[in-house]
């Protein structure tokens, strides 16, 4: 009988969690899923439908996080979670995604990651290649030095040319010019590598043919073909048949930036089976050596060490290919050649840099808004943020930067210019990179302004009043009227004219000159306060520009008067050096007018003011004068003690400094009857010009006068006939007549109906008798009448107007 055995519990839980760990491990697949594409697809392109492929469910992407993690590569692809969609994030170039050529395969792997529950399925894009790129030679010219002795059928090794592209777009292989000592063939490397090999053969004749001149090319597969091509310049040597041969073909090496100089960068070695001076080895850069990498780099000829010998910058160069020679120093050369490959390691070590390209100075102040100063170009050889720059300049100038593809800026003019203002500007340029701690530079430009005449001169004032003491002396400085001009040079040269302008007759430049380089204002006469008072002109400042700008300035010449004219005394009237007479009644009253004394003064304001006084009286208790308007009144009656005859000498003096006077004598005589007829008094001084010049302005003077009390008696005479009572039937006004019966005139007052009268006649009121004081013209009539004032006499005597005809 069989005993069936029971499991234990131990092994009962080791069997649950193999259990749990398979159900586990099934979720995650551990199949792979491929696609194909080819490269330099635009973004944006789908791929495929993961989730289609994939058997998932859409609606479920996103609540299970699906997540595409890119293995060792960049992200260039990604995945819809709303479609499931594989799609292309950035355009993919197979040679630079796969680097090397190890295999004709080129591959993206991702994985597609789920959860709840998590599953993760392998993805895998293989990148098809396009031709897109042409063979290239690492150099354009091979030079070989081959031996006269060389056999036929020697090989020479040529540099293969390199095709970035794979498969059939890689070199498939190489053509060589028409020769009839060369061909080539081709060989397959390890990796599938199409190699060329120089084959001689004919054997070589130095003296028949020194150089020989060959083109190599290099075809690849592609539809279309691609081709690249090579020069293979063979120089023929005489016999040295041991080349010298380095240790390692190719050398690779790195070292850091801003390495001391002098420091070992590697050691080379190389030998020569020959002997003697065929083996003596020279080290050298051969003639494809970029120059660069010798002027950074020191060969020593003698060891093979490579040295620093310039600054290394890993921004100018990251990397340094040259080849080195070793050469014997046989009487044919020969060498041996290596690749040496210099790979500089990066530090953050270089500031942004300014570079002018272009800039103007100086330019004209108008220059237009939005013109193009300055071209600026800025560059930082350092990458990612440290690279990138900005470039500002100051804030408070009138220009601004515009910036141009490939870190160009223009400066432009934002704002007017004015020379005048500021004359030129000191621009400063200030670039600084995004660096941390950010490094900068500057650059300062003078731009400097050229003058335009766009400022018309200025004077200080727009309008000048000179004032001009009459009597000046000709040619005498009467201001200096000078203005200014802001602008440079010529344009700032000023020239000073008079304005043309006439008067009476006469033109300013007979009158004033100005001196037309500094403005100063002369006169060129004598200028009379009493015949010219003033003159208004204009003054011209001009520039000499082009087209010359200029302005004018209003001047005022005021002639300032001088007391130089003496009063004249025109009543009473009496000829040059004569007396004047006057006969009055001994029974004067008190109070009552003798006579009037008028003095004129030609000069203006205080110098014509004219004041009278006394210079000699015979009783000073008898007569008093009035000092301002001239009129001689009786103090007191006449008593039978004084004198009949009274000489009575008046001075009339203006108020100028020093004052000036004139002096008028008169003789009074009294008299107890009627004085004798009017024309017995009347006295003519036959050879007076009434219309002299002087008398023509005391005409005018005395007119004015006697307008005045023309007017003060027709108001009397008004006011007097509106006492009369309304009762008589006289006439409202009796008036005395003045005849030429020589009847007695009490105190009266002159009215004529021409205001012309009182230069031709004095009234003497008191002894009623009319003098001509100045010849009449014939045929003049004039109307006299007296006025009885209240002398004590009878206002009942009729009396009618007098008609007075010559």
């Amino acid at each position: 009988m069989k005993c069936v055995g029971v499991m234990q519990p131990r092994q009962r839980y080791a069997l649950f969690v193999i259990v749990i760990l398979l159900s586990f491990v099934t979720q995650i697949s551990t199949s792979v899923t491929h696609y194909s594409i080819p490269e330099e697809m635009k973004e944006g392109s789908v791929v495929a439908n993961l989730a289609t492929d994939l058997g998932l469910d859409v609606k479920t992407l996103n609540r299970r996080k699906m997540r595409l993690d890119i293995i060792s590569n960049k992200k260039y692809l990604d995945v819809n979670k709303d479609t499931g969609e594989l799609y292309i994030v950035e355009k993919i170039d197979r040679e630079h995604v796969c680097t090397t050529k190890s295999s004709a395969s080129c591959y993206l792997r991702l994985e597609v990651i789920l959860e709840n529950p998590l599953r993760i399925f392998n993805i895998e894009v293989e990148i098809m290649d396009m031709n897109d790129n042409a063979p290239q030679f690492r150099r354009g010219a091979f030079h070989l030095d081959v031996s006269e002795s060389t056999p036929k059928g020697e090989r020479f090794s040529l540099s293969n040319a390199v095709d970035p592209d794979v498969g059939s777009n890689t070199v498939k292989t190489y053509h060589l010019s028409e020769s009839e000592h060369f061909n080539i063939e081709v060989q397959t490397g390890r990796e599938g590598t199409k190699l060329a090999d120089l084959i001689l053969n004919k054997v070589l004749d130095r003296e028949e043919q020194a150089v020989h001149n060959l083109i190599l090319t290099a075809v690849d597969g592609g539809t279309p073909p691609r081709s690249g091509t090579a020069s293979i310049i063979v120089h023929v040597l005489d016999n040295n048949d041991n080349a010298p041969v380095f240790d390692n073909t190719i050398y690779s090496v790195k070292i850091m930036e801003n390495s001391p100089i002098g420091s070992l960068v590697v050691d080379l070695n190389a030998t020569d089976l020959d002997e003697g001076s065929n083996s003596d080895l020279t080290y050298s850069y051969s003639l494809y050596t970029p120059e660069k990498a010798q002027e950074t780099f020191n060969l020593n000829p003698s060891t093979g060490e490579i040295t620093v010998k310039g600054m290394l910058n890993y921004e100018d160069f990251r990397i340094y290919d040259m080849e080195v020679i070793a050469a014997d120093r046989g009487v044919n050369s020969l060498s041996g050649q290596c690749t040496v490959k210099i790979q500089i390691e990066d530090m953050n070590d270089n500031h942004p840099e300014i570079s002018i390209k272009s800039f103007q100075s100086p330019v004209s102040e108008n220059i237009d808004v939005d013109t193009v100063i300055a071209v600026v170009s800025v560059s930082d050889k350092d990458s990612g943020n440290n690279g990138v720059v900005d470039l500002r300049i100051p804030n408070n100038m009138p220009f601004k930067l515009t910036e141009s593809p490939d870190n160009f800026y223009k400066l432009v003019v934002s704002e007017p210019l004015d020379r005048e203002k500021v004359p030129e500007y000191d621009i400063t340029f200030t670039v600084t990179d995004r660096g941390s701690p950010p490094l900068s530079d500057n650059e300062t430009m003078t731009l400097q302004l050229l003058d335009v005449n766009d400022n018309v001169p200025h004077f200080p004032q727009s309008f000048y009043t000179i004032r001009v003491m009459e009597n000046n002396a000709p040619g005498a400085l009467l201001s200096s009227l000078s203005a200014f001009d802001p602008d440079l040079h010529e344009n700032q040269y000023l020239v000073y004219f008079i304005l043309e302008k006439e008067i009476a007759n006469t033109s300013m430049s007979m009158l004033f000159s100005i001196n037309p380089e500094n403005g100063n204002l002369y006169a060129l006469k004598t200028f009379d306060y009493e015949m010219e008072k003033d003159f208004l002109f204009h003054i011209e400042a001009r520039d000499s520009g082009s087209p010359p700008l200029s302005s004018n300035v209003t001047v005022h010449i005021i002639i300032v008067d001088q007391n130089d004219n003496a009063p004249v005394i025109v009543s009473p009237w009496r000829a040059h050096g004569s007396v004047v007479e006057e006969k009055i009644p001994r029974s004067t009253d008190k109070g009552s007018l003798v006579a009037k004394v008028i003095a004129l003064d030609v000069d203006s304001v205080h110098n014509s003011r004219v004041t009278y006084q006394f210079l000699q009286v015979t009783d000073a208790s008898l007569f008093s004068l009035d000092q301002y308007n001239g009129e001689i009144r009786t103090m007191r009656m006449f008593s039978f003690k004084d004198s009949r005859h009274q000489r009575l000498i008046v001075v009339a003096k203006d108020n100028g400094d020093p004052a000036l006077s004139a002096t008028v004598t008169i003789k009074l005589s009294t008299v107890e009857t009627a004085v004798k007829a009017y024309s017995d008094m009347t006295e003519v001084p036959l050879e007076y010009d009434i219309f002299s010049d002087l008398n023509l302005y005391l005409v005018i003077g005395l007119g004015s006068v006697s307008f005045l009390l023309l007017i003060t008696i027709l108001v009397t005479i008004v006011l007097k006939c509106q006492k009369v009572k309304p009762s008589k039937a006289a006439p409202p006004c009796r008036n005395s007549v003045i005849s030429e019966r020589n009847s007695t005139i009490a105190d009266s007052t002159l009215v004529s109906n021409d205001a012309y009268w009182y230069s031709l006649f004095l009234a003497e009121t008191r002894k009623g008798k009319l003098v001509v004081r100045q010849p009449m013209p014939k045929g003049s009539r004039y109307i006299v009448s007296s006025i009885p004032r209240s002398t004590g006499m009878s206002e009942t005597s009729d009396s009618a107007p007098s008609t007075l005809q010559v």
